[in-house]
């Protein structure tokens, strides 16, 4: 009995090295990790295997030597049994265990193999929590490296906000002062229409002052022909003057010839009597001597009686007067068609009476009227220069304005798309802060999460 009590607690150290195999099996089971949690999973690993092995030697030294100590005592118990009652109820219990070592022995066999099971159980149990809580701190470690990357992030976001919420604003006092530019851009260019609406409106005056200038040079042009016309008028007047003074010292002639035939005798036959017939009555005192220029123009009259002679003459005469009245009538007519083309009947009739006075003053009045259009025509040169040099000035002006407008424009485009370039990127800054927020949000989540689970772990075990 001894020797089989001493042959089932002789090999201790094999039960120990069957237990660090299995422990060594349990951990093999065990998912691996990563370099650094390896490491530190082995560091904790084997200071907590130095430990559960100190704990094992501990254990199987006492049992081992409760094991090897209890055949001595039983021995000794049974050498110095006494003989009294006691000693004999004493002695039947000895005899008992002494008669179920082998009983014992496999209930404690069971009991430690129960044991070593609910060790390793526990061992594994233990290695899993280990393994899971540097799981768990791994992941807490890098969900706070992620949170402060998170933060940096978010720093960043919200520094990049405030620079492009500054931006902004520049932006805006910018576009502000080119609002203010082109508002007085917009004013130079209604300016620059106010400027060419009265260029426009000069233009006009210019054009009305050209023709009135065209109309006073053919006014002028008009005036110098009929001035020249005038000048013709007056020497064919000078020469139809000329005819009617031959005319009436012709007439004073004959008139003179018929006075100096009554003088003498001569009987001048009225042109109501017919054929010639006069009262042949004599006449007392008549004389029939005429004087040499009568007889010179009785002669000149032709050869027969001195009434058919004298009745020659008066028809000459006749024919001379009706000469002069068709020349009158024509000079009528001239004057008439010189009044049509000046509208002044006033001028010919001064004409007409041989006022020369009336002639020289119209002159007069037509070379002061040429003498006034030519100073118009020549204050109308000089307006029309002067206002050429406006309209260069503001055409220039308009140019000015023009390119100034076409710049601000461009400027104001270019602003407008860099405005709108500055909204996405705050659009898409504002998008990302709220992803961050939103991701910051669901890992702190998880943290607690995981710190619920954590401290629910540490109270079960």
């Amino acid at each position: 009995m001894r020797c089989s009590t001493f042959r089932g607690f002789t090999n201790p150290y094999s039960q120990r090295r069957a237990l660090r195999l299995t422990l060594a099996a349990a951990w093999s089971g065990v998912p691996t990790l990563t370099d650094d949690d390896n490491a530190s999973i082995v560091s904790s690993d084997r200071s907590s295997r130095g430990r559960r092995e100190s704990v094992l030697d501990e254990k199987s030294d006492k049992q081992y030597a409760e094991n090897y100590t209890r055949p001595s005592s039983r021995n000794s118990a049974s050498a110095t049994t006494p003989l009294s009652g006691n000693s004999s109820r004493r002695g039947s219990g000895d005899t008992s265990s002494l008669i179920d070592p082998d009983t014992s022995f496999s209930e404690l066999r069971e009991s430690l193999s129960e044991v070593e099971e609910k060790y390793k159980k526990a061992m594994v149990s233990n290695a899993q929590l280990d393994n899971e809580k540097n799981n768990l701190i791994y992941q807490v470690d890098t969900l706070k490296d992620v949170i402060e990357e998170q933060e940096e992030q978010m720093a960043e976001f919200y520094r990049q906000n405030e620079e492009k919420s500054k931006e902004l604003e520049r932006q805006k006092h910018m576009c502000s002062v080119l609002q203010h530019k082109m508002d007085e851009l917009k004013e130079g260019l209604r300016q620059r229409d106010e400027l060419i609406e009265e260029n426009q409106r000069m233009q006009e005056k210019i054009d009305t002052i050209t023709k009135e200038v065209f109309d006073l040079q053919e006014t002028l042009l008009w005036k110098d022909k009929k001035i020249g016309a005038l000048e013709k008028q007056k020497e064919y007047i000078a020469c139809l003057r000329s005819e009617r003074d031959t005319l009436r010292e012709e007439l004073a002639d004959l008139q003179e010839t018929a006075g100096t035939g009554e003088k003498h005798g001569l009987v001048i036959i009225p042109d109501g009597t017919p054929n010639g017939d006069v009262n042949h009555e004599p006449v007392v005192g008549a004389i029939t001597v005429v004087s040499q220029e009568a007889a010179q123009v009785l002669e000149s009259a032709g050869e027969g009686p001195l009434d058919v002679r004298l009745r020659k003459l008066a028809g000459e005469k006749e024919d001379l007067l009706s000469q002069v009245r068709k020349l009158k009538l024509q000079l009528e007519e001239e004057r008439q068609k010189g009044s049509r083309n000046d509208g002044t009947a006033g001028d010919l009739a001064g004409l007409q009476n041989g006022s020369d006075l009336q002639f020289i003053e119209m002159q007069r009045d037509a070379n002061r009227q040429i003498s006034e259009y030519k100073f118009k025509l020549s204050k109308a040169e000089q307006d029309i220069t002067t206002l050429e040099q406006s309209i260069n000035r503001l055409e220039g002006q308009v140019l000015r304005y023009k390119t100034a407008a076409e710049n601000a424009e461009k400027v104001e485009d270019e602003l407008k798309a860099e405005k709108r370039k500055l909204q996405r990127e705050l659009r898409t800054a504002l998008d990302k802060i709220e992803e961050m927020e939103m991701t910051n949000s669901h890992l702190a989540k998880r943290l607690e999460k995981m710190k619920a689970n954590r401290t629910a772990l540490l109270a079960q075990q």
